[in-house]
């Protein structure tokens, strides 16, 4: 069964086509790359599975968990299970971290009619979080994203992630400014989240996160059409001779 099924998928902004005849089947568990040169759309797709306004569908649909989320606004498809780590995180002065992580958790709940927890109870789960990606707890009393380094902000999404436990986790250069041994730990946290039929899809450049990783495929994106998706071994080829190739 699949948790995300794109069908023929047009998308405009800024009355400009930038993704073409889209179509990308995952299932639960899976991990799926898409790869592709800047500009060929990858962060475009992201943004229109967030339910970015901006991103008009001009044809095709966007199933999730079975649920045509075409017109599902962005809380409602976060709530569903939906996450998306963006490759340039918003800034918000004046919004307290730990008060958005612990709002978003109990939006969640309430969603699923499910009891919410207090504020003390929140910051005892938070905690334990925080020491598997090496955060210091200091970072919940900031503005969210405000100030942060481009690491903090990458492992602030993998910490939001741990607390809200989406279905599906789409990771947009997710690996940038961090050192190897926190790719190390995002990789474990991806692989118990695997364990737990949790499905990624993962856009980056550096393909080194990869050879950690079992990809159960790949497509590439190119000019907001995808020329090609197969097997793992695709990367090796990409790195040997470039997107030309295709």
């Amino acid at each position: 069964m699949y948790i995300l099924n794109i069908k023929k998928l047009y998308v405009k902004t800024k009355n400009k086509n930038i993704l073409n005849n889209i179509n990308i089947k995952i299932k639960y568990g899976e991990i799926h790359a898409l790869i592709g040169p800047n500009g060929s759309g990858k962060s475009s797709l992201s943004m229109t599975l967030a339910g970015n306004k901006k991103y008009k569908i001009k044809k095709g649909d966007i199933y999730f968990k079975k649920k045509k989320i075409n017109k599902f606004s962005i809380d409602k498809r976060a709530k569903e299970g939906l996450f998306i780590s963006f490759q340039k995180n918003i800034e918000i002065p004046g919004l307290n971290n730990q008060y958005f992580l612990f709002q978003a958790y109990n939006a969640k709940k309430q969603y699923y009619k499910k009891k919410k927890i207090n504020l003390i109870e929140f910051k005892k789960k938070i905690l334990k979080y925080l020491k598997k990606i090496n955060l210091s707890k200091k970072i919940l009393l900031r503005s969210l994203n405000k100030n942060f380094s481009g690491g903090e902000k990458k492992k602030n999404d993998i910490l939001q992630m741990m607390i809200l436990k989406p279905k599906l986790i789409i990771l947009d250069e997710i690996d940038s400014g961090l050192d190897i041994d926190t790719i190390k730990k995002i990789i474990k946290i991806i692989k118990n989240f695997i364990k737990k039929k949790k499905s990624f899809l993962i856009i980056t450049h550096n393909f080194k996160i990869f050879d950690y990783l079992k990809i159960n495929k790949v497509h590439i994106l190119k000019k907001g059409k995808i020329i090609t998706s197969g097997k793992k071994k695709i990367i090796k080829i990409i790195k040997k001779k470039g997107y030309n190739i295709f």
